[in-house]
């Protein structure tokens, strides 16, 4: 008999997936075991094996599409040659979008706003709608001494022979009837300084065109996160810049040795030390209980770029790890990460969260907080600046640092000895090494 195939739930917090390849195809046998999908969850992309053994017979969602989890996906039988016309598969049913508003008097409408105002505990922030523009119409490429001319009234030899010669016919007075520019009065021209740096076609695209892509399972959580945390969490920025040129020739005197690690490694290891001397800085926000979290262990949440967005693998009880043994299990998260092989525990929680930029060249930014976290730490590129100690100026290598901190957690005050504890920390490294 017939049976429905449903989109399975592979991540605690998978509410959809995107089909990204089926491996069997419809009239295929699927024994017990065999791959059967690879499906993009919030997190990763992993591979599901078929539970149940049979034929498949339709597949209801073809591969780049998404359904929800419990959805429908295929319908398989027990036999192969079984019927499955009039059969209705089973499973949940995705939302259907809401119909559009009809239009509406905005006065009346303020009115009936005003009469509705909830009071301030029931208030909620609605995300305004942000839709693009529509393309251009009746548009025509044109060159700005293109619409010059047509403004000017010259006659056709003048307009020829300012265009071979380059001259401005907007800088001259016309002698012709109706003040009409007329070959002799190009003398008294100027050139339009406009320079042919080589041949090029006129665009084909009208401006303002433009393609839609869909979200991504963990795109659309990282955009709702990100959306939420920057809206109602209130930021508050701590920056420093740091001389590192110390901790540079450190990790070079390392590699000498044979002993790789990276600048983000020894800032791992300096942020551990630090959040165990600044306790109220590995903190968080539990915003359905109104409630301050007070982290009792140092688990570092390190920022890493994947194909399909960013995830935050986590290295636990950072403090007790050496620089060594932070560089290692880093490299293998990081791996891990970027092949969608990460497991839930390994990317959910943590306490505090490291964004590094630096490998690009990024001189300064700062970083949106990772709730339930109360901090993260933008970590810039090295660059050479001149550096003032003592009255003496020297060329420095300095990095520059942003701590973004929640402000219903963490006051000012412990953010900045935060902050100066791990400029102290990176601008005598031997510290780190102990």
């Amino acid at each position: 008999m017939p049976f429905t195939l449903t989109m399975p739930k592979l991540s605690p917090t998978m509410e959809e997936g995107t089909i990204v390849k089926w491996h069997k195809a419809v009239g295929e046998q699927v024994k017990a075991g065999d791959l059967l999908l690879d499906v993009a969850t919030d997190k990763a992309t992993v591979e599901h094996s078929a539970i149940d053994s049979g034929w498949l017979r339709q597949i209801i969602i073809s591969e780049g599409k998404s359904a929800i989890v419990n959805q429908a996906i295929a319908v398989l039988t027990e036999d192969k040659n079984e019927k499955i016309e009039g059969y209705v598969p089973q499973g949940s049913t995705p939302a259907q979008p809401k119909a559009k508003a009809e239009a509406v008097d905005p006065i009346k409408e303020a009115s009936k706003k005003s009469s509705e105002v909830k009071s301030a505990g029931e208030a909620t922030l609605k995300q305004p709608s942000f839709v693009p523009e529509a393309p251009l119409t009746d548009y025509k490429f044109a060159l700005p001494s293109d619409l010059a001319e047509t403004r000017i009234v010259a006659s056709p030899l003048a307009r020829k022979l300012a265009k071979e010669k380059g001259l401005d016919l907007s800088t001259v007075k016309g002698t012709g009837p109706g003040e009409r520019i007329v070959s002799d009065d190009l003398e008294r021209a100027q050139a339009t300084g406009l320079v042919t740096f080589g041949r090029r076609e006129a665009p084909q695209i009208v401006p303002g065109t433009y393609e839609e892509e869909t979200l991504s399972p963990m795109r659309k959580v990282i955009a709702q996160r990100l959306q939420e945390s920057k809206s109602f969490i209130p930021h508050f920025y701590v920056q420093q810049a740091i001389d590192v040129k110390a901790l540079v020739a450190t990790r070079e005197q390392l590699a000498n040795s044979d002993v790789k690690v990276s600048v983000n490694d020894l800032v791992l290891r300096a942020c551990a030390l630090a959040l165990r001397q600044h306790p109220e800085v590995n903190s968080g926000f539990n915003s359905l209980e109104q409630k301050i979290i007070r982290f009792k262990t140092i688990d570092l949440s390190v920022a890493v770029s994947v194909n399909e967005g960013l995830i935050t693998p986590i290295i636990r009880h950072a403090d007790y790890k050496n620089v060594g043994e932070l560089s290692v299990e880093m490299r293998s998260l990081a791996k891990r990460a970027k092949e969608g092989k990460l497991e839930a525990h390994e990317y959910k929680g943590g306490s505090f969260t490291v964004s590094n930029l630096g490998m690009f060249g990024i001189t300064d930014f700062q970083a949106i907080i990772n709730p339930p976290q109360g901090a993260i730490l933008a970590v810039s590129a090295i660059q050479e600046a001149p550096v003032v100690k003592e009255g003496v100026v020297s060329v420095g290598q300095v990095m520059n640092v942003s701590l973004s901190v929640d402000h219903r957690v963490i006051d000012g005050v412990a953010a900045a000895r935060f902050i100066k504890t791990l400029q102290k920390l990176l601008e005598n490294p031997a510290s780190l090494l102990i």
